[in-house]
């Protein structure tokens, strides 16, 4: 019997996967065997030493501690791209409100007083202060080109948009599902020159913090519209509201709320709805709950965030997961060691990623513990499992 400890409300959609014969889930439990979360702070939480997998049921995982995932040999999951289709929409109604001023129209509207006649008679003389303009011919510059942005631009080349991206580390599976339509930026510079409206799709990192800051600001088009839905401090918000004030920064539409830009006339803040969908919630916990599921029972690795994918079909009914530095010989001691046991090995795959790697192997026997104990001393092994053993 597997554990698994919610640490936020997980779509009934997604726990659903977890066979109750198989897994208990509940919101507190001892000694998970894995935890499944949303926004979940877990970087002062103390870590249980039987957690094998962590699955994020959503895109971003700066709520949890990755690098010590990594140290203890836990794969951290995501679900990049379940919530896709409820960030673009976002996205394209966002655009929708900077340029057609809706927010200050509807605001100015519901504060109407006085009869319908005095209401009419102020309506035909205020909506002259609310005039936008249209989608088709602008150009939108979309920076990060996964799942979320590669639909974004799609949505945005079917509204007449011209589009133009940036993505040094788009996968050849996300060119081929990009209109032919999309340019491509030569950097961020580049595109930020050209574009009316711009839209981050992006993990916050280091590299990404303050993507958008005064000096960059001043090579932006005047009257540009900036949108954020990915995470808040992509955009130095100290920075947009001077370029707002002056009109050289049309709009700023975001999901993240702060008291520096909330209630600014200029800016239409979200409480963080890009994943709030019934469809996206589902499509995450669904997609999380299966990744989680195959590797505490196959080892196997499917959009893990801190280890390689790898996938093997099982050949028997023991299988040897091991999580590992990515370090010479590690195969070659783990093979000499299942040989003088007496084990053979019928199927092997290994997969690098960066420092880490993540081995599989199938056995024709079940090894004993204190081969298990012996495999988890070779220096550089993060963590073993037999799986097919007795759990």
């Amino acid at each position: 019997m597997y554990k698994i400890l919610t640490l936020n409300n997980i779509s009934v959609a997604g726990l659903e996967r977890l066979p109750r014969e198989r897994y208990e889930v509940a919101s507190e439990i001892s000694h998970p065997d894995a935890i499944l979360l949303r926004s979940f702070k877990m970087h002062e939480m103390e870590i249980p030493p039987s957690l094998k997998a962590v699955g994020r049921a959503g895109a971003g995982v700066n709520n949890i501690p990755v690098d010590k995932m990594t140290a203890a040999g836990v794969p951290v999951f995501n679900a990049p791209g379940a919530n896709s289709n409820a960030v673009k929409e976002l996205v394209i109604a966002g655009m929708l409100l900077a340029c057609r001023n809706i927010a200050q129209a509807w605001d100015f509207a519901r504060n109407l007083e006085g009869d319908d006649a005095s209401i009419n008679k102020q309506t035909e003389a205020g909506k002259k202060n609310f005039g936008g303009y249209e989608l088709p011919g602008r150009t939108l510059g979309v920076i990060g080109l996964g799942a979320i942005g590669v639909r974004v631009a799609n949505a945005a080349i079917a509204l007449g948009m011209k589009v133009v991206g940036f993505d040094p580390g788009i996968t050849v599976k996300g060119a081929w599902q990009l209109d032919a339509a999309v340019q491509q930026a030569n950097s961020v510079d580049d595109l930020l020159a050209r574009a009316d409206f711009v839209t981050f799709h992006v993990p916050l990192i280091e590299a990404t913090a303050n993507l958008i800051n005064a000096d960059r600001l001043k090579i932006m088009k005047d009257g540009v519209v900036i949108l954020n839905f990915a995470r808040g401090g992509i955009v130095d918000d100290a920075a947009v509201l001077p370029a707002l004030d002056s009109g050289k920064v049309y709009a700023y539409v975001c999901d993240f709320p702060t008291n520096q830009i909330k209630n600014h006339p200029r800016v239409v803040c979200l409480p963080h709805l890009g994943a709030s969908t019934i469809e996206a919630e589902d499509n995450c916990a669904i997609m999380v709950a299966d990744q989680v599921r195959d590797y505490l029972e196959n080892g196997n690795i499917i959009n893990s965030v801190n280890f390689p994918e790898i996938v093997l079909p099982r050949n028997t009914g023991v299988r040897l997961a091991i999580l590992n530095r990515n370090v010479p010989n590690m195969v070659g001691q783990i093979s000499t060691d299942l040989g003088n046991s007496g084990i053979n090995i019928i199927d092997l795959l290994n997969k690098s990623r960066g420092d880490v790697a993540a081995t599989l192997l199938d056995l024709d026997k079940a090894p004993e513990q204190s081969l298990l104990d012996e495999l988890l001393g070779i220096e550089g092994v993060l963590s073993v499992r037999c799986l097919g053993c007795g759990k």
